[in-house]
């Protein structure tokens, strides 16, 4: 195997790393770090608590406080697994020491627990002692806002994940149990697609890959992301999709391809070098079934980047605070693993109580809200977000203001000549040559059809050829088209409405005379 090397561009420390050494030599007493990964993270303190000569202690409510940096730490209290015995514990400490409390969270629920914690906080900035929160989500009681800082423990990066693999497969060689067939380039493409999982989780991936086999090569980059999508899906605020879909496979459209194609390389270090920057996003507004969602998944096949989609809707939950805590959580996923594609469906129903928040959700919506501008404005990871849109009166204004989408593309009905490609492109999807049908003939009938209801009216064809117990022929086809009623009929209004509004707001995804706003 070739020197897996380190990569250049990685700073020497981490920012959160920095800003926490620095909150720590400046005597802050209480700082809050929002990570599900304890074990790094204990790692990270003990050494911090080496560096500044300080001992470290753990709680938890199971086996309360104790003292694990070293044997001259003063002597505890035997039971400190109520937290108020913990934390009248901790204000007799007689040394500097950096305390680590673990799941605490839930106890900040109870009023006494907080006003316990905000006097120790008090009690704390004439010492050398920092109490240090270590929890999964970010909860923090109004009362301690002001008393603790918080620090945003990001998921390993590139160069952490490379330092462990190197480590793997030290492990590896001086067993003599597995093979390594990794070239540079493969263990580059291997990380890559590791990022986005906890060190945990990365070992646990490429572990899998070794036991399925016996060996770690570059055919188990397919096996990772798999693992990856399986990890994603847990919280059920994201979904992975892997590469599918290619734009070809999308009918017309050729305004929105030549766009996508003129940005295809630009996630690419030469790109950065020619002074561009990485491209933000994308607003799909359109009628129903004209193919926002299949071109969300194109983009992503077609830069070979991962797809994740976001749904509104799980973001918002029953219990306060936890939206908004659920959104931070989602992009800190999607920057993990970044560049990625970033699909937000259908964005105006997750949005639709942001004009009424202050009188249905006591202002949930509304943060909510905010936090995703506030991201869509100033995001800096290469994170490439599409989102797609029906109605545009549940569309927030703020979210149309150039800076958060580098384009809007209206997507309408199709035309005649990309009518006539969607046909093509599902006969032939469904193992039949196109030429043996009239094409011409089967788009001249379904003016008004979307996309959507064209490939519906092929399928119900098939059905009926199927069970007729012949081939399928145009005249199954005529007579699926005659029995849709498309939704330019049943919804002739709301899409007259959104042409009008469409017209010199946005820009057309088809050329003109196929497909634009009219």
């Amino acid at each position: 195997m070739a020197s897996l090397g380190t990569p250049s561009t990685r700073p020497p420390t981490a920012p959160w790393l920095e800003e926490l050494d620095i909150l720590i030599r400046a005597r802050y007493p209480m700082l809050y770090l929002v990570s599900w990964e304890e074990h790094r993270v204990e790692s990270v303190l003990a050494e911090l608590a080496r560096a500044h000569g300080k001992a470290l202690l753990h709680w938890s409510i199971i086996r309360g406080l104790r003292n694990v940096g070293s044997s001259r730490g003063a002597s505890l209290p035997e039971d400190t697994r109520n937290p108020i015995d913990a934390i009248a514990a901790i204000e007799k400490l007689t040394e500097p020491s950096l305390v680590v409390l673990k799941d605490f969270h839930p106890y900040l629920e109870d009023k006494g627990v907080v006003r316990a914690v905000r006097e120790l906080a008090h009690f704390l900035k004439s010492t050398f002692t920092t109490v240090i929160h270590l929890c999964p989500v970010l909860h923090i009681p109004a009362e301690l806002e002001k008393e603790i800082s918080v620090i945003d423990v990001p998921l390993p990066g590139y160069g952490d994940l490379l330092q462990l693999l190197k480590e793997i497969v030290a492990v590896v060689r001086r067993s003599n149990k597995a093979t390594i067939d990794l070239s540079r380039e493969h263990a580059d493409q291997l990380i890559k697609a590791a990022l986005g999982l906890t060190l945990s989780e990365a070992e646990n991936a490429f572990a899998k890959a070794i036991a399925q086999d016996g060996r770690l090569c570059v055919d188990d980059i397919k096996r990772i992301q798999d693992e990856k999508r399986q990890v994603i899906r847990k919280n059920g605020l994201l979904e992975y999709y892997p590469p599918g879909e290619d734009l070809g496979n999308v009918g017309g459209l050729q305004n929105l391809k030549g766009w996508l194609n003129q940005r295809t390389s630009a996630f690419g270090e030469r790109a950065r070098q020619f002074g561009l920057p990485e491209p933000r996003g994308l607003l799909l507004l359109g009628v129903q079934g004209c193919g926002k969602s299949l071109t969300a998944k194109a983009i992503a096949a077609h830069w070979n980047l991962p797809l994740l989609r976001l749904d509104m809707g799980r973001i918002f939950s029953g219990l306060i605070g936890s939206s908004e805590q659920n959104l931070r959580q989602a992009i800190r996923v999607a920057e993990s693993v970044a560049p990625v594609v970033l699909w937000v469906d259908e964005i105006e129903k997750g949005l639709s109580g942001v004009g009424s928040s202050h009188s249905g959700d006591t202002g949930v919506s509304a943060r909510v809200f905010g936090t995703l501008l506030t991201w869509l404005q100033e995001k800096t990871a290469p994170v490439f977000v599409v989102a797609t849109a029906n109605r545009i009166d549940g569309l927030p204004p703020e979210v149309l203001r150039k800076g958060r989408f580098d384009e809007i593309f209206f997507i309408d009905l199709p035309e005649l000549a990309e009518r006539k490609e969607i046909f093509r492109i599902h006969v032939q999807r469904r193992k039949r040559a196109p030429a043996q049908y009239d094409l011409d003939a089967l788009a001249a009938m379904t003016a008004g059809f979307s996309g959507a209801e064209i490939e519906q009216a092929v399928v119900a064809a098939l059905y009926e050829a199927f069970g007729e117990g012949v081939e399928l022929g145009q005249q199954h086809l005529s007579r699926a088209i005659q029995e849709t009623f498309p939704l330019s009929v049943t919804m002739k209004d709301e899409i007259s409405h959104l042409r009008a509004w469409a017209r010199g707001r946005t820009r057309p995804a088809a050329a003109p005379g196929a497909g634009s706003p009219r």
